[in-house]
């Protein structure tokens, strides 16, 4: 349960950071404005799905670099 909630932070941290980056400037000039377009977007699971690919990459590697580490402590 514990690497559930830690796997769900994580992705939740980068969806947030991923979504201040790619529309910083739209969070900066009218946040509002923003946040009411995005509920009416025609892609609403588009960001979700960016997010989730993002953290399937980042998944992989930090079980590559645990596969690693545990080579060098044996």
């Amino acid at each position: 349960m514990i690497n559930l909630k830690k796997e769900l932070i994580i992705f939740l941290i980068l969806f947030v950071v991923t979504s201040l980056v790619v529309h910083l400037s739209a969070w900066m000039t009218n946040p509002m404005f923003h946040m009411k377009a995005l509920f009416s977007h025609a892609m609403p699971y588009h960001p979700v799905l960016y997010v989730f690919l993002i953290y399937i990459v980042i998944l992989v590697l930090r079980v590559i670099l645990s596969l690693i580490l545990k080579l060098f402590r044996k």
